[in-house]
């Protein structure tokens, strides 16, 4: 059973219903008028699950412009779904989309795009420390270390933040449109689109890498159109999921590239530039990736093609978020219905691709954040 923290259903034993009239009867003939309630009497706070050990928070965007943003936590043990966790601890909207969220330190990192801010919220109670300014669309974060952190953005710059004094103190400039991270050694690799307002026949799409000590794009590499995910397999080897654009202005690829060489190594080609593919993960032994193509994708990095056919069809299911539990392995995938309707999440097994759970979200789930990291990067 799951137990939607604000809607719990009960059944209520004959007896208690008894007891419960007999209350009614009595209350409505005492003399006593029936006080209005004060206004101003504190409400009680939801009650928030221990969110430590085994759980996960769904980052919900939410619809462009109407500032309803919002995070789901999902507790596995007691299966309870706690819905828009931030709004109901803080008083106060999240804001408008939110992009991801990280952990570091017993924090949690939201990035909200339409806001330009990054809520940072204490754990495990979810109570807000700082909303973090200066940004320009923000995307994504990266933990450099205990003190600096990375964040890209839609226009102009990568910010760098100071996570002592949470404020953004300097940038990296860059004119392009920069997207997800990886650490490798003392680099950091960006991914870059290209010009935001450009189509994709004027974009230079490349991957930048960046001195972490210097905070400095030293070199950069060649990448197909819209290089969105990346991740880094147990090999060292990053790899690439380039969508081809999203006016299909070439075949979408999956590319591997040596981080030390700073070289592509290899280029898959997906057949139909229109089944564009997103939401590039790996799994905790980073030797299988998965992506979304209608279905999800499951590709294990020794393999010599691209899968022909989908570990779990879509089924009319509108798939959006992807991302693999650390703990079990287990598949987790957002269904966004039509952008509009409360979405929903799908729990699969990695290996029968058999459904373990469905979970409802908020408006546009697409970012899953684990909380078995909360107690460190």
């Amino acid at each position: 059973m799951i137990i939607i923290q604000n809607k719990t259903y009960l059944r209520l034993p004959f007896q208690f219903l008894v007891f419960f009239l007999l209350i009614l009867i009595l209350v409505s003939c005492s003399k006593d008028p029936i006080r209005p309630v004060d206004p101003n009497t504190p409400v009680t706070p939801p009650v928030i699950p221990d969110t430590v050990h085994n759980g996960m928070y769904v980052i919900n965007e939410g619809n462009f412009n109407q500032g309803n943003a919002s995070v789901t936590f999902i507790d596995f043990d007691d299966t309870i779904v706690e819905q828009d966790l931030f709004g109901r601890v803080n008083d106060r909207p999240l804001g408008d989309v939110a992009e991801a969220m990280k952990v570091y330190n017993m924090k949690g990192y939201i990035v909200v795009n339409n806001s330009n801010t990054v809520e940072v919220v204490s754990l495990p109670d979810f109570k807000s420390v700082k909303s973090i300014t200066g940004f320009n669309s923000p995307r994504n974060i990266e933990f450099i270390d205990s003190n600096k952190a990375y964040v890209t953005n839609l226009l102009k710059d990568i910010s760098v933040v100071d996570l002592n004094t949470m404020t953004v103190t300097k940038s990296i400039a860059t004119p392009n449109w920069t997207e997800g991270m990886i650490r490798y050694k003392n680099f950091v690799f960006v991914t870059c689109i290209g010009k935001y307002s450009q189509p994709n026949s004027e974009r230079t799409a490349k991957l930048y890498v960046i001195d972490s000590k210097e905070d400095k794009i030293i070199d950069s590499i060649s990448t197909g159109k819209e290089p969105l995910g990346i991740v880094i397999d147990l090999r060292e080897k990053i790899w690439l999921l380039c969508t081809g654009g999203y006016d299909n202005f070439e075949a979408p690829s999956l590319i591997r590239i040596n981080p030390d060489a700073r070289i592509v190594e290899k280029v898959f080609h997906f057949p139909d530039a229109k089944d564009i593919p997103s939401r590039l993960c790996i799994n905790k032994g980073r030797d299988t990736l998965y992506f979304l193509k209608s279905g999800i994708f499951q590709m294990p990095i020794s393999s010599s093609a691209i899968p022909g056919a989908a570990l779990v069809p879509s089924n009319g299911r509108l798939f959006y978020g992807l991302d693999i539990c650390p703990l079990n392995g287990n598949i987790f995938v957002s269904d966004a219905v039509d952008f509009v309707q409360y979405g929903f999440v799908y729990r699969f097994n990695q290996l029968t691709a058999a459904q373990i759970n469905k979970y409802p979200a908020g408006r546009i789930p697409g970012y899953f954040c684990f909380s078995s990291t909360t107690t460190g990067k």
